[in-house]
């Protein structure tokens, strides 16, 4: 299949375009039909030895996300701890989450037990499946932004209060939880580079040839 100049610069103006969304999503609610389009690319993501080790669970309801809010304010007052006091005091206040701001979340989880103890490319590497279930995280992530959806992960938040909460079985590993709506406008830079966090690397300081 051909892929024209168009929908080439397409792409790469939706992977630009992309951002973490913490603060700026509307209240509506996102139809069936774009959620299930955006939940059909992430789960056409490659995945080693095509197990496709993915799980989709879709929270609207206020009160397991309110409840998912609670653990992360845990795990946030805790993360804080970590960094040293003028980084503690700009940690505090940033934007990290849109739990309750965003109409739905997804947690998307990995399944390291399924097609059998042996698949075929975790044998040298077995985190390959997680690994796959972060490139259906990517897929669904460009899907929302090319249907004009912000998406934000939460990472600040322990896998054992997300499986708690969501019912989620003991073999089961939580890989992301994701805030997803529309929003009222995306940022032109990441958050945490326009607030001066980090800046973005270099590429040219990130690109090696042949050897490190």
């Amino acid at each position: 299949m051909h892929i024209s100049q168009d929908e080439r610069d397409a792409v790469y103006k939706t992977i630009f375009a992309r951002r973490d969304v913490r603060r700026e999503f509307e209240p509506d609610n996102i139809p069936d039909d774009v959620l299930l389009r955006i939940l059909t690319a992430a789960h056409h993501a490659p995945s080693v030895g095509f197990m496709q080790p993915w799980d989709f669970i879709v929270v609207k309801s206020n009160d397991v996300k309110s409840q998912i809010k609670s653990a992360f304010e845990q795990a946030h007052a805790k993360a804080a701890k970590l960094f040293d006091k003028d980084k503690s005091r700009k940690y505090k206040k940033l934007k990290l989450e849109g739990i309750m701001e965003a109409p739905l979340g997804i947690c998307v989880t990995c399944d390291r037990t399924r097609n059998g103890p042996v698949v075929l490319g975790r044998t040298s590497i077995p985190e390959m499946d997680l690994f796959s279930s972060v490139c259906a995280i990517q897929n669904l992530w460009l899907a929302a932004r090319a249907e004009n959806l912000g998406m934000g992960w939460v990472s600040i938040i322990e896998n054992e209060a997300l499986q708690k909460i969501l019912g989620i079985p003991e073999h089961i590993v939580p890989i992301a939880y994701l805030c997803i709506g529309y929003v009222s406008q995306f940022q032109e830079k990441p958050d945490l580079e326009k607030l001066g966090w980090l800046p973005r690397e270099n590429l040219d300081n990130l690109i090696h040839y042949n050897k490190w």
